[in-house]
């Protein structure tokens, strides 16, 4: 008996480390192939010699825990929107044929590293704005290009960004992964929370921040220092891409729980019966798309 059991548990483990192998498998060749390429190309990834080994997992460890890490504060912001969307005599509700929990390699393996990548070169430029007003002083995009040696302010200003970088996609995402729906009482209208938003404006600022760069930097020196970075963000956010799911599955109901914690928000089975017939036709034409 005990022995069926630990063969059972191992084989477990050993589906689960196939499992994720498969889906992370992409961002740990670019995160090899980043080392290596600086071992013998020197600074490849602003790190050199046998110090792009240990300070590069280092750096991969440090940004994929501070993107990960922070879901758990998902639970407080979903029951903080459920209130605040009741206060406002509306509602969000549920369309579970719309749910998208399985791993997409072109959604998790491109589309949402770039998403996160492109909001971080926002945050970035924006934030050194912010300091250039409040210390008076010139505040160069270089700050926020990785030198190899540990900077305080830099790290600051990373680690700041990585943290909103996390809980503002990963918001989005949820919703929209889902099925959550948003739902104006006045004018009867459902909404998308998260599908353009979290598709296409974080890809846009994402060219925004770039251009910062290029005004900076010349225009061969920009393209690499921006190809630099995205071989340096990549497999951490393809990583917390992935992550993301996994976590949004296991604590779904918790999730739910939190966003209709309020009367008045409402899964696909306990539609308020004023609106039922409105959801539905809604919910039709939504299907139709």
């Amino acid at each position: 008996m005990e022995g069926s059991v630990r063969g059972m548990v191992r084989l477990k483990g050993s589906k689960n480390l196939h499992r994720w192998t498969k889906e992370v498998g992409l961002a740990l060749l670019v995160l090899i192939f980043s080392i290596v390429a600086s071992i013998f190309l020197g600074e490849f990834t602003f790190l050199k010699g046998s110090e792009a080994i240990y300070k590069g997992l280092f750096r991969f460890l440090r940004i994929t825990l501070l993107l990960c890490l922070p879901l758990y504060l998902l639970f407080p912001i979903f029951e903080g929107l459920g209130r605040v969307v009741q206060r406002k005599n509306e509602a969000f509700f549920q369309v579970k044929e719309k749910q998208e929990l399985e791993i997409h390699p072109v959604k998790h393996w491109l589309i949402r590293p770039l998403q996160g990548i492109g909001i971080g070169l926002l945050f970035g430029m924006k934030l050194l704005s912010v300091l250039q007003v409040m210390t008076g002083t010139t505040t160069r995009a270089s700050l926020l290009i990785p030198t190899g040696q540990f900077q305080p302010g830099r790290f600051l200003i990373v680690t700041g960004i990585t943290i909103l970088i996390s809980l503002l996609p990963s918001t989005l995402w949820t919703l929209d992964d889902m099925g959550i729906r948003y739902f104006n009482r006045k004018n009867q209208e459902i909404k998308m929370i998260g599908k353009y938003a979290g598709t296409l404006m974080p890809i846009l600022f994402g060219f925004y921040g770039a251009w910062s760069l290029f005004s900076e930097f010349q225009k061969t020196q920009a393209f690499i220092y921006l190809f630099q970075i995205v071989i340096i963000l990549y497999p951490p956010f393809t990583i917390f891409s992935v992550f993301h799911t996994h976590f949004v599955q296991k604590r779904e109901e918790i999730l739910l729980e939190r966003l209709f914690i309020e009367k008045g928000n409402f899964t696909d089975d306990e539609r308020v019966p004023m609106v039922k017939k409105e959801i539905q036709d809604m919910k039709a034409t939504l299907n139709k798309k």
